[in-house]
């Protein structure tokens, strides 16, 4: 399914990145651009704390927001 693009380049490579990894990107939300989802939402997850992460539109830095969305897909325990 397509989804609309985010509009800062590096966020939109780190959620690319995400997807790569099964995870969901969902566009919308009342404050946020959207949110990603981790694939493996279960009990053997970390209680919850990797598996949702908002995405906002306009971050302060990029780069650092896309750098965020990548550090909680890779610490992921699932991934690992």
């Amino acid at each position: 399914m397509h989804r609309n693009r985010h509009p800062k380049k590096e966020v939109e490579e780190a959620l690319v990145y995400a997807e790569s990894f099964g995870w969901r990107v969902e566009v919308g939300g009342s404050h946020a651009w959207g949110r990603v989802y981790c694939p493996y939402n279960d009990q053997e997850c970390r209680c919850g704390e990797f598996c949702i992460s908002s995405i906002w539109s306009t971050p302060r830095s990029a780069a650092n927001h896309a750098k965020q969305i990548r550090r909680v897909v890779d610490n992921c325990s699932k991934n690992g």
